[in-house]
């Protein structure tokens, strides 16, 4: 006779540990996707996006999902910033006869520079196997 009050879980009860490998290369290959999209016209970035879209709902509820919310907002962020940054460029350079203009390139570079760091910093984080924060 068993005892109910016994904490012990039958074999085929324990959780089960996921193979995310597979999950893992396609994020790597999304992160590579948003490193060479400045260079691609941010296309690359538009169809990681897209990937990205469609392959979240394989990681829901891992450490693999907070990725997929870096990269996102990285994108979004990114693209914000990037618009802000090129109509300063523009309104502010035009409105100085160019002068400005000599001066404001730092802000399309300094959005360009965030964009890659948090691309690279995630990277490095799949490559840890580690959760990545806000």
């Amino acid at each position: 006779m068993t005892d109910p009050t016994s904490s012990a879980v039958p074999p085929s009860a324990a959780p089960v540990e996921r193979d995310l490998s597979g999950e893992k290369n396609t994020l790597l290959i999304l992160y590579v996707m948003h490193g060479l999209s400045p260079f691609t016209l941010w296309i690359l970035a538009i169809v990681a996006m897209i990937v990205g879209l469609l392959k979240r709902g394989d990681v829901t509820g891992t450490w693999l999902d907070s990725h997929y919310d870096w990269l996102s907002r990285t994108f979004w962020f990114g693209l914000l910033w990037g618009a802000l940054a090129w109509l300063t460029f523009w309104v502010l350079g035009l409105l100085t006869l160019g002068i400005g203009m000599i001066v404001l390139w730092i802000l399309p570079l300094s959005v360009l520079i965030w964009y890659l760091y948090r691309v690279i910093y995630g990277a490095i984080k799949l490559s840890e196997n580690r959760h990545i924060g806000r």
